[in-house]
């Protein structure tokens, strides 16, 4: 009887004896990939108000200063990304394109909770290999919604949330001033307050500020809604005269002796 074919596609665990062995031999481990974000999304009294930092990272480098966070899914929904840049692009990618046919072959508009369970469930799939963190919100013919997803697919349904590195900060905020009825100008001013306290508390979130109002049949996405962090212009030139910097030129007898010793050395 022949062996079963090996699946075309999903995650491989090849490497996992192999890391094991490295381990017990004192080698260490490989580590997941830390990444730096901050996203929230808050109820208020028309709708839903998503947010997010624009620092992409590369460990410690600052890859993009002015990334999307914010992704659309539906015209009616969208979707804020946290942990790995690639994972949250492309999964949000891949469902948007899956509720654009659903609503074709239903004929009607996509609910919010029908996004949040195909993300949850496909992100069990792979018990949280793949680094999506996310914060769903849209409106639907039952009202406004907000969901976090977790990388391993575990769900929360709450009136205010956050996500990423910069989570606890800007929970805080949402936690001290947050309230039922928020206007729309509170609101985005709540939001704003939330990521800048991310920002400024976790050196994973930095730059801009992006938001992203839904209410029922509208969505505005409000890109550089804020600008903290916009670069001071300098104050004097710093460019120095040539021959500012003195620096000694090697003689004759100094150069034959370097040549000398690399000719030993070789």
């Amino acid at each position: 009887m022949a062996p079963p074919a090996e699946p075309s596609t999903g995650f491989k665990f090849d490497n996992v004896k192999r890391n094991q062995l490295l381990g017990d031999k004192g080698y260490g481990q490989p580590t997941a990939t830390k990444t730096g974000t901050t996203i929230v999304g808050i109820i208020y009294k028309d709708g839903v108000i998503l947010g997010a930092d624009t620092r992409a990272t590369a460990g410690p480098i600052v890859a993009d200063k002015n990334c999307e966070k914010i992704h659309y899914l539906a015209p009616n929904m969208y979707c804020c990304g946290a942990g790995t840049a690639a994972d949250t692009e492309f999964t949000t990618k891949m469902f948007s394109s899956q509720l654009a046919l659903h609503s074709l072959s239903t004929g009607r508009e996509a609910r919010v909770v029908t996004a949040m369970t195909m993300l949850k469930q496909f992100l069990f799939k792979y018990q949280g290999h793949i680094g999506a963190a996310l914060v769903l919100g849209g409106y639907d013919v039952t009202g406004p919604h907000l969901f976090t997803i977790h990388p391993h697919g575990s769900t929360d349904k709450l009136p205010f949330v956050t996500m990423g590195s910069g989570s606890l900060a800007a929970m805080s905020v949402f936690e001290s001033r947050w309230h039922e009825g928020l206007s729309r100008e509170d609101g985005l001013e709540l939001v704003k307050d939330a990521i800048e306290a991310g920002i400024f508390n976790d050196l994973g979130s930095g730059s801009n500020v992006d938001a992203c109002v839904i209410t029922k049949g509208n969505v505005e996405y409000i890109r550089g809604f804020s600008r903290p962090n916009e670069r001071a212009v300098k104050e004097q030139s710093y460019r120095f005269a040539q021959g500012t910097t003195e620096f000694i030129v090697p003689t004759a007898t100094a150069q034959g002796e370097e040549a000398a010793a690399m000719d030993v050395s070789a």
